[in-house]
This record gives C-alpha cells, sequence and structure tokens, in this order.
C-alpha cells in the first residue's frame, strides 16, 4: 500500500503542462476574451461615430450563435416538418442538412478585416486600375434615411470589380453585406470573403429547404438592421445592357418585411458603368452559354501582376479610364407598399422593374460609352464629326437630366479619351484623321454602346 510507483519524465512535463492549461482556462483566459472583448466594443463604438450607417448588433453576433439561431428557427422546423412529410425523409436528417445550408450562409464579419485591410485594399485596388469618379449622390434623400431603418444598395452588376469599388465608395458610410455566388467558395478566398461580412448563395439551387433557409437568413439580417448590397440581374451582364430584376432576394426581404413595425427598408439605386470592363471578351464569348469561364487561375493571376509591374517599371502603364459610380434616391418599401396596391407578387415583380429603371437613370455615361455608341451608328466618321455628334448627346443627356462624365469639364477631352481608348484596344482603327470601326471587334464596341442603350 505504500509503495512508489516510478512515472517517466515526459509523462510528469505533460500532466503538468495539462494542469496548467487547465488553471489558464479556467482563470486566465476568461479574463483576457473579456479585456480583447471589451477594446474591441469600445473600437466598433468609436467607429460608429463615423459612420452614416451604424454596424448593428446582428453584424458583430458570433457566427455559431447565428448558425444556430437560423437552424433552429421556426419558420425553418416548419419547413422541415412539412418536407419530412412530404417526402418521407427523417426529420433529423433534414435538420442537419438545414444545419449545414446556415453554415454555409452565415457569414463570420470581422470589423478589422473590413475596415482594417478590405476597404483599404479596396481603395488601393480601385485607385491603381481607374480613375474613380462619383457621379450623382442624393445627399438630401440619404440624410433623410432614418437610423432604424435597414438600407439596402441595389445596383447593376457590370464586373466583378464591382463589389471592390463600392466597397470602397462606401466605406466611410457603413459596412456592406453582399451576396456572392460560388465563384468565391476557394481557399482562402472564401474566409477573407466570409470576415467581410459577405453571405455564399448557391445561385441555381432549386431545393425548397436550402431555400428556406436563405431566405430567413436574408431576413434575419434585413431585421438586424444589416446594410446589404444586391444585384437584381442576379449575375453579370454578358451584353453590356441593363437587365430584368430577378426577384429572389428581393422577394425575401419583401416578403419578410412587417410594413407596421419600426423599423423600414430603403432600397438605394446604385449605377455602375467603365471605361472599359476586365471581363468583356470573357462575358462576351459565354452569351447563350452557362456560367462564364474565367481563365483567373494563380498562373493567369501571377501573369497578369507581373505584366502591370513591367509596365509600371518601364513608364507604360496607363490605367483602364474611368470608373464612376451614381447613387440614385432612396426608396422606402412602406412607402412603396402603402402606394401600390394589389397581391404581394404583383408588387414585388412592380417593385423590381421600377429599382432597375431607378438604376437606368443614374447609370453614368463615361468616354467610351459615348463614343461607342456614335460609332456604332455611323460606322466611319472624322474627329470633327464625332466631336459634333458628342456635343450633341451630351446636350441631350443633360436636359433629360442623365449625368455624364466629363473629364477636365472638356467636352473635346472626353472625345479625345474615348477614341484613344477604343484604338489602342483595336476597337477603332483610324486613317488620315478618319475613324472607322474595327469588324472583328464590333461586339466589343456593341457591349460598351450597350452600357448606356437605355438612356435613349
Amino acid at each position: 500500500m505504500g509503495g512508489t510507483i516510478e512515472i517517466p519524465i515526459w509523462l510528469a512535463v505533460l500532466a503538468g503542462l495539462f494542469a496548467l492549461v487547465a488553471v489558464l482556462d479556467k482563470l486566465l483566459l476568461p479574463s483576457v476574451r473579456w479585456y480583447f472583448h471589451k477594446r474591441f466594443n469600445r473600437a466598433v463604438e468609436r467607429l460608429n461615430t463615423k459612420l452614416q450607417l451604424k454596424i448593428e448588433p446582428f453584424k458583430l453576433t458570433r457566427r455559431k450563435v447565428l448558425i444556430d439561431r437560423l437552424s433552429h428557427d421556426p419558420v425553418i422546423m416548419e419547413a422541415i416538418a412539412k418536407e419530412a412529410a412530404d417526402s418521407g425523409t427523417p426529420p433529423e436528417v433534414l435538420a442537419e442538412k438545414a444545419h449545414k445550408y446556415a453554415r454555409e450562409i452565415v457569414p463570420h464579419f470581422s470589423a478589422f478585416a473590413y475596415f482594417g485591410f478590405a476597404a483599404k485594399a479596396a481603395r488601393w485596388l480601385s485607385q491603381s486600375l481607374y480613375r474613380v469618379r462619383v457621379g450623382t449622390l442624393d445627399e438630401a434623400g440619404m440624410a433623410k434615411v432614418g437610423p432604424d431603418s435597414t438600407v439596402v444598395f441595389v445596383m447593376n452588376h457590370r464586373s466583378n470589380m464591382d463589389y471592390v469599388l463600392v466597397t470602397y465608395l462606401a466605406a466611410e458610410r457603413s459596412a456592406l453585406s453582399y451576396a456572392v455566388g460560388e465563384w468565391a467558395r476557394v481557399w482562402p478566398l472564401q474566409g477573407f470573403i466570409r470576415s467581410m461580412g459577405a453571405y455564399f448563395i448557391r445561385r441555381k439551387s432549386r431545393n425548397s429547404l436550402y431555400r428556406c433557409v436563405l431566405a430567413r437568413y436574408v431576413q434575419m439580417a434585413t431585421e438586424g438592421g444589416v446594410a446589404q448590397a444586391i444585384f437584381p440581374e442576379g449575375g453579370l451582364s454578358r451584353t453590356g445592357k441593363l437587365g430584368e430584376a430577378k426577384l429572389g432576394l428581393l422577394s425575401y426581404i419583401v416578403k419578410g418585411f412587417n410594413a407596421d413595425g419600426a423599423r423600414d427598408v430603403v432600397f438605394v439605386p446604385v449605377g455602375l458603368n467603365y471605361d472599359r470592363v476586365l471581363e468583356d471578351r470573357v462575358l462576351l464569348a459565354a452569351r447563350g452559354e452557362g456560367k462564364p469561364k474565367f481563365s483567373s487561375g494563380p498562373m493567369a493571376v501571377l501573369r497578369f501582376i507581373r505584366h502591370q509591374i513591367w509596365l509600371r517599371i518601364t513608364g507604360k502603364y496607363h490605367r483602364f479610364g474611368y470608373a464612376c459610380v451614381s447613387f440614385g434616391s432612396p426608396v422606402s418599401l412602406k412607402g412603396y407598399l402603402a402606394a401600390h396596391e394589389g397581391a404581394l407578387e404583383e408588387q414585388i415583380a412592380a417593385l423590381g422593374a421600377n429599382l432597375m429603371e431607378d438604376i437606368g437613370r443614374v447609370v453614368p455615361v463615361l468616354p467610351v460609352s459615348l463614343i461607342a455608341s456614335i460609332m456604332l451608328e455611323a460606322g466611319s466618321l472624322s474627329k470633327i464629326g464625332v466631336k459634333g455628334a458628342a456635343h450633341r448627346r451630351l446636350k441631350g443627356y443633360a436636359a433629360r437630366g442623365v449625368y455624364s462624365h466629363i473629364p477636365r469639364e472638356d467636352e473635346d477631352y472626353a472625345v479625345d479619351v474615348g477614341l484613344r481608348m477604343l484604338e489602342m484596344r483595336h476597337i477603332l482603327s483610324e486613317d488620315d484623321g478618319v475613324y472607322t470601326v474595327v469588324d472583328e471587334n464590333r461586339e466589343v464596341l456593341e457591349y460598351y454602346a450597350n452600357a448606356i442603350a437605355h438612356l435613349g
């Protein structure tokens, strides 16, 4: 009974380490977590004093808590019970699927990642590639948006740069939550995008349970006041034209909206345009097909970066022209529903159509789109003829309240910019002062003319 037991020294050290970890976990780590959590809350409070649209508590809730709340939501539980009764699948199996969908959708927002890195990186990238300009901005309308309103920016979708550009321009107002497609679910991009508050969606999924989980997350985020940005067209325009609204996310927001509640939902139309869309030829090649195939593997990206660095070193680097964003007048969902009677589905369809019209009205006219529309109609024209046509068109746009970005407030310089960019890309050719459309690149010219075709 009183014998001695010998244990190896490594086992004694290991046991001591486990004991130390247990002590730290019980005594020290809670205090450390409390300290950093308190500092984080103070940082968010300071940040909110600078933002017009505050970061709401919902956005800062721990991801695990949001996943549990979503997967156990009464609406989800009811959908599970219904599908179990219809299909004969055990409720436990469907509940596990719902939990999986929730883990897939729910983001993990980090204010540090968003404002400390993403917004700054978005600014650097946007300004490195383009001369970024803000067109119209209804400051008076934005000032009237109530502090308890959920703001949803609705935008036309021209390029994957849209995410970057609007993140940069909206960073002084709020942290935006995007719905992103399955293209972004790759390592290590997936974790970074989640930390920015974006949520992943399966755009082509027709699974009713998945759609129910997605709808409830969008509704919970809207109820929680999360500022969002959505693309009603659903995907990138492959022709350059403004498309019709796909009502998926919009219908989720409207169907979950309580018109008698304290919180309003305010839609802000956003129009984007570029002198050069990075994916233009890829999108044109994918017309009439399935998902566009982007050759954006690591080697392709490295080759692009290497080429841009070489151009900078040799002094031959030119940015891709102008990128311009205009913000239209806010649209109150409460006010809209009160003014438009009818069945809910009809109201949603009408709202989608009206928002696309609002977006179309604020799409800015840029030099390349302006010259493209003129040359597509003329086919061949002297520089003097181009300038005369541009002057007449710009005058007509101004009379209808359409914003045109005129660099240096000089129409002749704007024409020169548009002609030079199209000539550099071999879309136009010049011979003895006469510009002609290059036949093999006519569809590219149409793509840029289509960006403002709806403006007349």
